[in-house]
């Protein structure tokens, strides 16, 4: 995207006829560029002409466009520039997104640095405040390698600004249009909360937990709120059966104080909040980021997220949690920023986040980028800029994550004019089902922000995943136990896409959000037993999906079995699947836990095949495999496993239908000495 030096190319279609504009890649040479006293950034300077417009079709000042250090001033400016995709030329397009009017000659230059004066303006500027100016001239016999323009200043009061510089090889005119998300509705219905979330202060903010069950957000001003200036406090609703928002409520203290408060981020099970500031045990805040877990009898204090080397050089933050818990983003300005708040992501590592890595000049510009939300895919990210062409002070944008790295993105997509505002639009969250988001807005609000939601269409969603809970009970006497309950993906032996929970039967189910089209191994962990794993399977999903799976655990003791759900071969064969990687080091945790522990490994295969020595076999062969497979890994004495195969002996189940078989095809885990 834009102010990177690389080649940007722009597709603009018009009337049916296609225009190509090669827009600058790098900057050849400036008089001047503007600077701030208080911002020594990268905000007006030259690098800013560089790819497709930012500002432009919307005119007026922008700290994403280049302005010389001079208004007003008599003596001449300039700037050149190069392309990356030299081409004979009909047209400069020039965008003048401030004061236009001032440039008074445009020159080219061949591949031998040899200058052309290609056009001079002898006329007074135009009345309007911005426009993009398109250059007619003949075709040049040249192919143009570079292209300077020449500014007058003092032709137009004010500061000059120029946002974007191309060259194309037609003369149809090129029309700025701002990126918006495709196949937009004609009608978007923005329905306001009401009154029970919604009143005559400011609502802002909203965060809503992934199930969509409730909605925090901020509230400033409120006679209810904490302390004697009624600074900003943290409110919640909760959905109701009739499809309504119950009247909103403090969530008091330990979160909200006499300062001002505000949930940045939530956990995918909605137990653990993310807040805005460091909490001191005086009631004082340091910057930086705090989280409070949901107990039994309410919310804990706060307690510091530790990221290394956090600092932001602005007065204002928001972070943004992906649904696994361990990518975390933030909008926060800092020494490698683009400009002002940029957005930045760390990863867990361990109990501490990572320090921050700018996400790239994709979606940072040298504006302000805030109010970043990850989408449940964790793929698509929403976030608030004017740095881009949009329609008011600041539009909502998405992108798409192109890679593993977080800092590689898709062009930023406007999300409409029937989202966005002529005013400042921002927070924009949405819940795992995908089906409406909920964002802050002026526009027909109660009184001053308001909190509304709208029906999401297809291009803007995230892509779809399901919300997997249930508690995790013991096996014989059914009670829920607490425990840490764990996602695997299967076709993963690095275990990367692990993803913890913790149940808490005081605080209710686990809850994960999980990506489609992909297969899961789920268990749960807890000392002194053993998890009886499910297998996930959701390539053939393309729905979001609701997912109740209760897991049992065994305690760990000598006589107890367990099947191995989660170990895979294929069929007639013994060669164990990469796949079953993760069930089968989880046994070798236990084994290392219990280092007295041995057991038998019993092989087991249906009765389709009439031929019961083969069937012997195949199971002794697996069986073994499994043996082999611990003992490889040097940390299991091979003393300590027996093997046995039972072929379709020993069946748990009919063998009339291919469901039913499948139970019999297993590989069981005896414990017979602890």
């Amino acid at each position: 995207m834009k102010k990177a030096y690389l080649l940007f190319i722009s597709l603009i279609t018009l009337n049916a006829s296609a225009q190509t504009v090669n827009w600058a890649s790098k900057v050849l040479g400036f008089s001047s560029e503007r600077t701030e006293p208080i911002n020594q950034g990268p905000q007006y300077r030259a690098m800013q002409v560089l790819g497709t417009p930012n500002k432009l079709p919307q005119t007026g000042e922008s700290v994403c466009a280049w302005s010389p250090s001079g208004a007003d001033t008599y003596a001449e400016e300039y700037i050149k520039v190069g392309f990356d995709k030299p081409i004979k030329t009909r047209q400069i397009c020039i965008g003048e997104n401030l004061n236009p009017g001032a440039v008074v000659r445009i020159l080219a230059y061949d591949s031998t640095d040899k200058e052309y004066l290609i056009h001079e303006n002898k006329e007074d500027g135009p009345t309007v405040k911005g426009r993009m100016w398109n250059v007619v001239v003949p075709q040049t016999e040249y192919t143009v390698y570079a292209i300077k323009i020449v500014v007058a200043p003092s032709k137009t009061p004010g500061y000059n600004q120029i946002d974007a510089i191309g060259i194309s090889e037609v003369d149809f005119p090129y029309e700025a249009k701002i990126n918006i998300a495709k196949n937009m509705p004609k009608e978007i219905l923005k329905e306001n909360l009401g009154k029970t979330v919604n009143s005559k202060v400011r609502e802002v903010a909203p965060i809503i937990t992934p199930d969509g069950k409730i909605l925090f957000f901020t509230r400033e001003g409120h006679d209810m709120n904490i302390g004697k200036v009624k600074k900003q406090d943290v409110w919640f609703s909760k959905f109701q059966a009739d499809g309504t928002w119950g009247e909103a409520e403090n969530i008091k203290d330990p979160i909200n104080t006499d300062e001002h408060n505000a949930v940045s981020t939530i956990s995918a099970d909605g137990k653990t909040l993310y807040l805005v500031n460091i909490y001191m045990p005086d009631g004082t805040y340091r910057p930086g980021l705090s989280r409070s877990k949901r107990t039994r009898l309410g919310w804990e204090f706060p307690k510091e997220v530790k990221i290394t080397d956090y600092y932001n050089i602005n007065s204002y933050t928001e972070f943004s949690l992906a649904p696994n818990g361990k990518v975390l983003i933030m909008a926060c300005q800092r020494k490698d920023s683009r400009g002002g708040k940029d957005l930045y992501v760390s990863f867990l590592k361990g109990d501490v986040w990572s320090r921050p890595i700018n996400m790239g000049p994709n979606i940072n510009t040298a504006e302000n980028e805030s109010t970043p939300f990850v989408g449940a895919d964790s793929k698509t990210i929403y976030f608030s800029t004017p740095g881009f062409a949009g329609y008011g002070d600041n539009d909502i944008f998405l992108s798409r994550r192109l890679d593993s790295t977080w800092t590689n993105w898709s062009e930023p997509e406007n999300l409409g004019n029937l989202i966005n505002t002529a005013k400042w639009d921002g927070y924009f969250t949405i819940p795992a089902s995908g089906e409406y988001a909920y964002l802050s807005s002026e526009e027909r609000s109660i009184g001053g922000e308001d909190i509304f939601r709208i029906k999401l269409f297809p291009s803007i969603k995230p892509d779809p995943v399901a919300i997997i809970s249930g508690t995790v009970v013991n096996a014989f006497d059914k009670k829920p136990i607490a425990a840490d309950v764990v996602m695997e993906l299967l076709n993963d032996s690095t275990t990367k896409d692990r993803i913890v929970a913790e149940f808490d039967p005081e605080t209710g189910e686990y809850k994960m959000v999980v990506p489609l089209k992909k297969s899961y191994s789920l268990n749960a962990s807890k000392k002194g037993f053993i998890s009886i794993s499910e297998n996930l399977d959701l390539t053939k999903d393309s729905r979001f999906r609701e997912i109740r799976k209760n897991i049992n655990l065994i305690p760990v003791k000598e006589g107890q079995t367990m099947v191995l759900n989660n170990l895979f071969f294929n069929q007639s064969k013994y060669d164990i699947l990469p796949a079953s990687f993760p069930e089968l080091n989880r046994i070798i945790e236990l084994m290392q836990e219990y280092p007295a522990m041995e057991v038998t490994i019993e092989g087991h295969t249906d009765g389709s095949d009439d031929n019961m020595l083969l069937n012997v076999k195949l199971s002794q062969d697996r069986a073994n495999e499994v043996k082999k497979y611990f003992v490889a890994t040097g940390r299991i004495d091979p003393k300590r496993i027996q093997t046995k195969g039972w072929g379709q002996s020993k069946p748990i189940a009919s063998n009339a239908t291919e469901e039913t078989r499948k139970k019999n095809r297993r590989v069981e885990f005896t414990i017979f000495k602890l």
